[in-house]
C-alpha cells in the first residue's frame, strides 16, 4: 500500500478535466469546480502527557457548496498532504452530487498518529482543531465526520468543543457521533454496506448470481468489514483480504480458498485494521505478500483500503477472472489503469458512486439530529439502500445510453448538477 510520488490530487483534476471536454463545460464553471473554493491551513498547538507542547498541522478544504453545506470527514494521518485533502473534498462534492443529497464537499485532515497518541492527548488535539476553525463550520456552513484513523469519540470531543464555543446544543454541526449522543443508527455500517447495494445491482446487469461468486478485498477497517459481512450474507464467498500491519509496517494478504469466515477475522484483528498475525496463522490462514489480493483467481475485486492501489505497473497482476471492480475506497484506481480496465472489459463501480453510502447516512444523521427525531435502523438502511440504488441506476444507464465508461458517466451526472447549481446562483 505504497503511496510513492502520487498525487491524489492531480488525479482528480485530471478525472475532472476528461470529463469536462466529454460535455463541453465552459470555461468559468471549469475555473471554478476545478480547484477548492476556500481552504484552512493551520497549526493546533497540544499540551502532552509529558508536560510538553507539540505542534501538530491542521487544515479544512471547503470544495464546493453551491447545492448545500460542505460535507466530509477529518482524517488523522502522519502522511496526510495537503493535495490527497484537496483531491477528497473534491470527491465528496461529485459524491454528495451523485446521490443527488443538498450537499456540498469539503475534507479535513490533522497531520498525526492517533495510535501514538494516549486519549487524553487526542482529545486536547480534537479540541485544538475546532477551536481553529469554529467560525468556519457548523449545519449551515461545513459538516464534518470522521475518516481515516477518526472515530466517533473524536467527533463528539469536537462537537462538545464547539457548543462550548457557540453556547448551545448544535448536534447537526457534525455527523458520525456515537448513538445516543446524536448519532444515527447503522451509520456504523453504511459505507461497506453501500459498497455491496450497489455491487448487488452491477451483478445484476451482467447476468451474474452473487451466490456464485467469489471476491478478494483490499483493507479490513469499518469499510471493508462491513462490505465483508454484507456481501457474505448475501451468499458471496471472500477468498483474500489484504489490509496494512501496523507492527511489520508492511501490508499482507490473509488467503483461505475454502472462504474466509468474517466474523472470525473480526476476532482477531485492532481497531485499525491489523489482523494478528500469529493466530491468523493458527485459524488455517495463508499469510501472502500484501499485493497478492490482486492475483487472486475471483470474479471481484473490492478495494477498500487507499487511494493509488491499482496501478498501471499494477494491473498485470489482477487475474483474468475478475468481472467487476468495486471501489470502496477513495481514489483507488489511477488514470493510466483505467483504460487498462476499459480495454479488459472490467465493470467497474467507480468510487465516489461506490462508497457514497457513508455520507448519504451521514446526511441522514444531520436531518435526524437538527429535526431532533431519529430513525430505527432498519428505516435508516432502507432509505440507504433506495438511495444507493437509484443512483447506480441513473449511472448505468447513462453509461448504457452514451456508451460510456462508468466513471466517466458518473461524473457526468455529478459535474452537471453541481455547474447547474452554480449558474442557477448566478456564480458564473
Amino acid at each position: 500500500m505504497t503511496q510513492d510520488n502520487y498525487n491524489a490530487y492531480q488525479t482528480a483534476q485530471e478525472q475532472f478535466d476528461h470529463v469536462a471536454d466529454l460535455i463541453n463545460l465552459n470555461q468559468s464553471a471549469r475555473e471554478m469546480l476545478r480547484e477548492p473554493s476556500r481552504e484552512f491551513h493551520f497549526t493546533i498547538p497540544v499540551k502532552m502527557d509529558d508536560g510538553t507542547t507539540k505542534v501538530f498541522k491542521g487544515y479544512r478544504i471547503q470544495h464546493n457548496d453551491a447545492r448545500g453545506p460542505s460535507k466530509g470527514g477529518i482524517r488523522f494521518d502522519p502522511n496526510e498532504t495537503v493535495d490527497t485533502i484537496r483531491a477528497l473534498s473534491m470527491w465528496m462534492t461529485w459524491k454528495c452530487a451523485v446521490v443527488d443529497i443538498p450537499l456540498g464537499g469539503g475534507k479535513g485532515g490533522i497531520v498525526c498518529d492517533p495510535r501514538q497518541l494516549s486519549d487524553a492527548e487526542q482529545e486536547r488535539l480534537c479540541r485544538g482543531y475546532v477551536r481553529q476553525l469554529a467560525r468556519n463550520i457548523g449545519e449551515v456552513i461545513d459538516v464534518p465526520a470522521p475518516d481515516v484513523m477518526s472515530n466517533a469519540q473524536h467527533m463528539l470531543w469536537m462537537l462538545d468543543e464547539y457548543e462550548t464555543i457557540r453556547g448551545g446544543h448544535y448536534p447537526g454541526a457534525i455527523t458520525g457521533k456515537p448513538v445516543g449522543m446524536g448519532g444515527s443508527l447503522g451509520r456504523t455500517e453504511a459505507t461497506g454496506f453501500g459498497v455491496i447495494y450497489t455491487l448487488r445491482e452491477a451483478l445484476k446487469t451482467q447476468n451474474i448470481d452473487i451466490t456464485k461468486t467469489t471476491a478478494s478485498i483490499q483493507g479490513f477497517g469499518n469499510v471493508a468489514e462491513y462490505a465483508a459481512r454484507l456481501y457474505s450474507e448475501m451468499g458471496g464467498k471472500i477468498i483474500a483480504i489484504s489490509t496494512w500491519d501496523n507492527q511489520d509496517k508492511k501490508a499482507y494478504t490473509y488467503r483461505n480458498l475454502k472462504g474466509i469466515n468474517v466474523e472470525e477475522l473480526v476476532l482477531i484483528k485492532d481497531k485499525f485494521g491489523t489482523i494478528d498475525k500469529e493466530k491468523a496463522v493458527q485459524m488455517g490462514y495463508e499469510v501472502l505478500d500484501g499485493d497478492a489480493w490482486l492475483e487472486q483467481e475471483v470474479d471481484i475485486l473490492l478495494p477498500c483500503a487507499l487511494e493509488n492501489q491499482i496501478t498501471a505497473d499494477k494491473f498485470p497482476l489482477i487475474n483474468q477472472s475478475v468481472k467487476v471492480i468495486c471501489e470502496g475506497a477513495n481514489g483507488p484506481t489511477t488514470p493510466d489503469a483505467d483504460k487498462l480496465i476499459k480495454e479488459r472489459g472490467i465493470y467497474l463501480v467507480p468510487d465516489f458512486l461506490c462508497n457514497a453510502g457513508g455520507v448519504t447516512c451521514s446526511y441522514f444523521e444531520q436531518v435526524q439530529s437538527n429535526m431532533n427525531y431519529f430513525w430505527d435502523k432498519a428505516e435508516v438502511l432502507e432509505k440507504l439502500d433506495s438511495k444507493m440504488t437509484a443512483a447506480f441506476h441513473a449511472v448505468h444507464e447513462l453509461a448504457e445510453e452514451k456508451e460510456l465508461y462508468m466513471r466517466d458517466a458518473a461524473y457526468v451526472i455529478a459535474i452537471e448538477r453541481v455547474a447547474n447549481a452554480v449558474k442557477l446562483r448566478g456564480w458564473i
